[in-house]
């Protein structure tokens, strides 16, 4: 890992409780990022910050930090109950996780308890877990509502309010749910706020100057510098040639951890399936794999036992997996954002990175607005179709047999006509 991503403010020339300096030892952290350096010191005066800068830069850290900070100084008064003093909204399940991973470690020595509450899994042990009282509640919308609204816990004691990645909030169409949940906790003014985004777009501005308290902002390395780090290549395959090449460039790079990028979750199936039939293991993951597989695909590929990842731009944000060496973009994205998001996979925390992507027929089109958001051309780089391997072709997989709607032969109903109670129009 490069050290050139740090700045020359160390954490322990902060003002920080014993106990909290504590986990910033056991996390290894000594100097600051360029976005800890900037909004530490503004947040523990405390003053609200709103915050633009890529992932993979220590946004989490420093948002963690910071109210951490706040409640180990600023202890309410013990009536018996334990209520979030700490509200964290995130945009997807998996950085709700990572978040709460991150804030075990740096609040392991403070005494202070975190839950989470996320879709998919875990309902019920989410849930007795909030019941139980947590000082930090970490999870994205629609479960916290769920919760909420059940009464598993109250958000009027709130001190510290955390929205992670609001543009992509407004992406997913979490809008009005957040402004829900912010208009249930206590006045902008009688709590710390924070905001980090990608992005500081209008309507993120506008949500920040709604529901903050004349936050300052904040912006380290605007999100397409992310591409300054990593070294570019486009190859222009015809639309047959791309899995060849996709493949024949795996081969080539050997065993580490590569991103492959698809615009379509059907398409991301058809990459798995064709690179696994050449002995490559894959897994795909999108919005529609069930979250424990999502999870336990996660893992295996942190710890290096999946070498290939393909995604949907569903997984372009929000996944913080340190050591990806090379992100392949098999489809162009057709936004010049999600370009920056995607190669953002790579180069995290001041490493170096790759990015190779296909221009193909299909998506090429898009490749002159992603170079002029950029600043720059992305360099050529030839392959010889003689040399594209020849593909195994994957199995066909057994379609699974319908179901009757009844026990006579051809499913129809006793008496032969059509089921009773139904209108056919003609």
């Amino acid at each position: 890992m490069s050290e050139n991503h740090l700045s020359d403010l160390r954490f322990d020339s902060l003002e920080l409780h014993e106990s909290l300096r504590a986990g910033i030892r056991d996390a290894g952290f000594e100097f600051c990022t360029p976005i800890q350096a900037n909004t530490l010191p503004i947040a523990l005066r405390p003053a609200d910050v709103a915050g633009q800068a890529q992932t993979g830069t220590g946004k989490t850290a420093a948002f963690l930090i910071a109210a951490f900070q706040r409640l180990l100084t600023n202890q309410p008064a013990d009536d018996g109950t334990r209520q979030p003093r700490v509200f964290i909204l995130a945009p997807t399940r998996e950085l709700a996780v990572q978040i709460a991973a991150d804030a075990e470690l740096l609040g392991k020595h403070t005494g202070l308890k975190v839950g989470l509450a996320f879709g998919g899994t875990d309902y019920e042990k989410q849930r007795n877990i909030l019941g139980g009282g947590v000082d930090v509640l970490i999870g994205t919308p629609g479960r916290i509502i769920d919760y909420f609204k059940q009464g598993v816990f109250k958000l009027d004691r709130v001190q510290v309010a955390i929205l992670d990645e609001a543009d992509r909030m407004f992406d997913l169409g979490f809008i009005k749910d957040i402004r829900y949940l912010l208009r249930k906790l206590p006045e902008p003014d009688k709590r710390l706020n924070m905001l980090f985004s990608a992005t500081l777009s209008q309507r993120v501005l506008e949500l920040a100057y709604e529901h903050m308290n004349e936050p300052e902002l904040i912006q380290i390395d605007p999100d397409k510098i992310t591409a300054d780090r990593v070294r570019q290549a486009i190859y222009y395959p015809s639309n047959e040639d791309k899995l060849p090449l996709l493949v024949g460039l795996i081969r080539e790079i050997g065993v580490v951890r590569i991103m492959v990028f698809v615009n379509m979750k059907r398409e991301a199936e058809r990459v798995q399936n064709y690179l696994e039939a050449n002995g490559i293991h894959a897994a795909a993951i999108s919005g529609d794999v069930p979250q424990n597989k999502r999870l336990r695909m996660l893992r295996e590929f942190q710890a290096g036992e999946l070498p290939v990842l393909i995604g949907t731009d569903v997984a372009s944000r929000g996944l913080h997996i340190p050591d990806v060496e090379y992100v392949i973009n098999y489809d162009l994205p057709q936004d010049a954002e999600d370009y920056v998001h995607r190669i953002g996979r790579t180069a995290r925390a001041g490493a170096s990175g790759n990015a190779l992507s296909m221009a193909c027929e299909t998506y090429a089109v898009a490749l002159p607005e992603i170079e002029d958001y950029i600043g720059h051309k992305i360099p050529f780089a030839n392959y010889d179709p003689a040399d594209l391997p020849e593909l195994i072709k994957p199995k066909a997989r057994p379609r699974k047999p319908q179901q009757r709607r009844s026990g006579k032969p051809g499913g129809s109903k006793p008496g032969g006509g059509r089921p009773r109670g139904r209108t056919t129009r003609r």
